[in-house]
């Protein structure tokens, strides 16, 4: 690696102080970028953003500019750009799965109505089509490949696997497009608007992808095992809205393969999940069998392998910035 891969950052040192306050100027960017003249579309626009949220996205916009300049201001609106595009996709995420929550916050749809809410994201994710145009050509095109992943992910999802395509790696590839893809943008328009070396995307957009799935696989736990206090969302919502999951998945295989005990967890997922009780009985039951280890694992090795992406990396803050990132998204399952 040469000398063109130095960060840009004040010092390394500072690493930390110096992404908090450009993080506060994506937060003050954002506001701003939502705001609209008409109360109802400012009003549902700011609904998921003053709900917080870690803004992991923006986190790695920032952390990959530091192997450019992060001191330009095409930064923090890339940082924002990727942040709408989030949060539209939660709008409309929350109406597929009929979710009743959302970062601690009842879901819009519930708030208003389906049709504001799937309105909203759709604003949204203009306006993140409009600041990347700001961007330059390149950034658009980003942006729109980007966005068609995530459509295709949302349909593939819904489409379910083709005949003889592999549950499993049906199920990988729609997490890929879903989320991977969102957060390799992320890095990318960090590398970009920061004017890094050319030769980091690659590395990059893979470390990207394979977290994002490292993420989505941690999430997948998160809905069996967390309280609602410290996830923001319902515990048992994928299930009962019959949204196949990777924990899900392995014990279907597990009990076709003849093991008694995911028949029973298989045949309480199977039932009338619309009481409380009910979907308690199938959420504890599922949670306690070994396939939630096995997804566990499989969540730390997509982390390991987004890591070991960074090898070629200098050493220095940034890289264990971004492996840190990398440990965390899937430290919240133990």
């Amino acid at each position: 690696m040469t000398n063109a891969h130095r960060t840009f950052a004040p010092s390394e040192s500072d690493l930390g102080a110096f992404i908090a306050e450009r993080l506060l100027e994506v937060e003050n960017f954002l506001d701003v970028a939502v705001t609209q003249a008409s109360r109802l579309p400012n009003e549902s626009s700011h609904h998921l953003l003053n709900a917080g949220g870690k803004r992991a996205r923006p986190v790695l916009v920032l952390l990959a500019a530091q192997f450019g300049d992060p001191t330009r201001p095409e930064v923090v609106k890339a940082a924002a750009a990727v942040e709408l595009t989030h949060l539209a996709t939660l709008y409309h995420d929350d109406v597929m799965d009929d979710a009743p929550v959302r970062r601690g916050a009842t879901a819009a749809h519930l708030v208003w109505t389906n049709s504001v809410a799937i309105l909203t994201g759709d604003v949204l994710f203009a306006r993140a089509s409009v600041l990347s145009s700001e961007l330059g050509p390149r950034a658009v095109l980003l942006q729109s490949e980007t966005f068609e992943r995530l459509v295709l992910g949302q349909l593939a999802e819904f489409s379910g696997p083709e005949d003889g395509t592999d549950p499993v790696e049906h199920y990988l590839t729609v997490l890929a497009d879903k989320t991977g893809s969102l957060i390799a943008a992320a890095v990318e328009f960090g590398l970009l608007t920061s004017g890094a070396p050319e030769d980091l995307v690659p590395i990059m957009r893979e470390y990207g992808e394979k977290v994002g799935v490292a993420f989505q696989l941690a999430d997948d736990i998160i809905d069996l095992t967390s309280t609602g206090d410290a996830s923001g969302k319902t515990p048992g919502t994928d299930l009962r809205e019959g949204v196949v999951t990777l924990p899900v998945l392995y014990v279907r295989e597990a009990a076709e393969a003849g093991d008694s005990a995911a028949a029973e967890v298989v045949e309480l997922l199977d039932s009338d999940l619309s009481s409380d009780e009910a979907l308690e009985a199938a959420r504890s039951a599922l949670a306690a069998h070994p396939v939630t280890e096995r997804v566990r694992a499989e969540a730390l090795r997509w982390a390991d392998e987004a890591i070991a992406a960074l090898d070629t990396l200098p050493a220095g803050e940034v890289k264990d910035g971004l492996v840190d990132f990398a440990r965390q998204s899937v430290s919240r399952v133990g």
